[in-house]
Order: C-alpha cells, then sequence, then structure tokens
C-alpha cells in the first residue's frame, strides 16, 4: 500500500543586493510518500531506468544464510512494480551500480547483477568477510564496508581485496563516494569519516550513534540516519542537528541505508518493512 502526505508551501526567502554571504540553513524534510510490503529493507540505487531497486534482508537476522533474501524493483512514486526482481540471496544489504552491473553485500560475499535484467546473480567472495554491509562505487571501484570487522574492501576486476584498517571504523556502516573522498558512517562512535585514497582519515562529526546511511544534500552539508530511528543534517563544520526522531516512539522506526538522488530522500526501513521518501527543502539565509 501506499501512503501520500499533503504539506505546506514554503516560502523562498527574498534576494539581497550586493553579493552577501549565502549561508546553508539546517534543511528540512518535506514527506512524499511511504511504501510498504517489504521484508526488513536495507538499501536503495536508482536502477538504469530510473525506477528503484530495493534490497530485502528476509525474515531472519541480516547474517542467516537460508536463501529467503530478494531484491525489489519500485517506482519513482513507490509502487512496487517487480517485489522478486532477484531472489534466492541470502541476507543483501549495501548496493552500488558501476558499469552496468548491480552490487549487493551479502554477509560475506558480493553478489553482482544484470542492473537492468535482475534475476540470478554471480558470487565474488571477500576474505575474511564476517558482516559485509554498505557497498559504493569510488574512485573506479567497488567498495565494501564489513561492520564485524572494521574494515573497507575494494572490488576491481571481479576481485576482493582489503583496502583499508582502521581502529576507529569500529561498527563500520555506511560508504559513499564523493569526488576524491570516501564518507564513512561507523555505529560504535556514531562519527562520519572523510577518507582520502592514500587512506588518509579524517572525523567530520561523531556522536550519531548506530550511525548508517550517508546523503549528500544539495546546497551543501550531509544526511545520515541511524538505524534506531533517527535522521540526522551534519553541516560543514560538524555541528550535527537531529530532523527526524522516531525513538521513544512504541514502535521506533529502524531506518537503514539512507540515499539521496537530486532532492529526493529514500530511507529503506528494516522495521516496519517500508521505504520512505522526503524531499530536502532549505532555505539559506543571506549575510
Amino acid at each position: 500500500m501506499l501512503r501520500f502526505f499533503a504539506f505546506p508551501a514554503f516560502a523562498m526567502m527574498a534576494a539581497c543586493a550586493a553579493t552577501p554571504a549565502r549561508v546553508a540553513a539546517v534543511p528540512e524534510l518535506e514527506p512524499l510518500w511511504v511504501a510498504d510490503s517489504f521484508a526488513a529493507p536495507e538499501s536503495v540505487v536508482v536502477a538504469p531506468d530510473g525506477s528503484y531497486l530495493v534490497s530485502n534482508v528476509g525474515i531472519d537476522d541480516g547474517d542467516a544464510k537460508n536463501g529467503d533474501g530478494f531484491i525489489s524493483k519500485m517506482s519513482p512514486e513507490g509502487k512496487v512494480i517487480d517485489r522478486y526482481w532477484a531472489a534466492k540471496i541470502n541476507g543483501p544489504k549495501g548496493l552500488a551500480i558501476q558499469d552496468g552491473k548491480l552490487y549487493a553485500s551479502d554477509i560475506d560475499v558480493v553478489m553482482v547483477f544484470d542492473a537492468a535484467e535482475g534475476g540470478l546473480g554471480k558470487k565474488i567472495p571477500v576474505d575474511g568477510a564476517v558482516f559485509l554491509n554498505g557497498v559504493t562505487a569510488w574512485n573506479g571501484a567497488i567498495h565494501v564496508s564489513d561492520s564485524g570487522t572494521g574494515r573497507i574492501h575494494r572490488i576491481e576486476n571481479g576481485v576482493a581485496t582489503l583496502w583499508l584498517e582502521d581502529a576507529r571504523f569500529g561498527g563500520i556502516n555506511g560508504v559513499l563516494g564523493d569526488g576524491d573522498r570516501l564518507l564513512v558512517s561507523t555505529m560504535d562512535t556514531g562519527s562520519l569519516f572523510s577518507v582520502t585514497a592514500d587512506g588518509t582519515i579524517t572525523e567530520i562529526a561523531t556522536g550519531m550513534i548506530n550511525a548508517d546511511g550517508i546523503g549528500l544534500v544539495p546546497g551543501g552539508g550531509y544526511l545520515v540516519s541511524s538505524w534506531p530511528g533517527q535522521v540526522h543534517y551534519v553541516a560543514e563544520d560538524g555541528a550535527v542537528t537531529t530532523l527526524i526522531d522516531t525513538t521513544g516512539d512504541e514502535t521506533p522506526i529502524l531506518q537503514n541505508d539512507l540515499k539521496i538522488f537530486g532532492d529526493t530522500v529514500i530511507v529503506p526501513n528494516w522495521q516496519p518493512g517500508t521505504v520512505t521518501a522526503w524531499r530536502v527543502v532549505r532555505s539559506d539565509r543571506v549575510d
């Protein structure tokens, strides 16, 4: 079932004369729709035809090798087109597309599918992997986080190798390629890091316990989801503002691998098995 929301119009700020400095304001999230009937959805990407592909871990925990995981195809408006676009996967989590191929982390392997057709996938083994999680295309290769080991693996030409390991990556989760840097989130300290190609690590922000997905906000800053039920805005200076918090609700919404496509924010919710869409709205002030 698909639920749409009505929302108020937001007034635009008047332009100031001369050439004043524009200061990025904390954005708001304008509800668009909620799609349901998923099975512990984890991540989402845009398919070649503009639809969304959503990974479903299935009915068991994310480390169960039972083959009940699958990937669904969903329209841009949140309507499920094909529930089992790709099936017989164990616990698919992070998703990324590169060169027409869809890469999905699956416990200790990475599954590879035709991004346009789905169907059965091929396995890329990852040596020493325990709980593969976030996936992103960056710097000409696929990069995959392992929440169980604090490592980042690199996949190139169908072969996985260890790329980076660091004590600060306890409970590593989300990864997002952004130009000459890789953005990384961690669950243990709730940190957002920036990592360069030579492995230099810089902390951007911290305190977002159980941090998960990362998105680049139009106009500057980042959104970071915390899977117990929060969405945070991180300013360029590292200041953290919590935009959504369901942790005090009777049934918290467990928000997973947040993604931003243009000005649309998509978050699969492990519980209650939904996918939520918002639009980023911001009115920057002029000093």
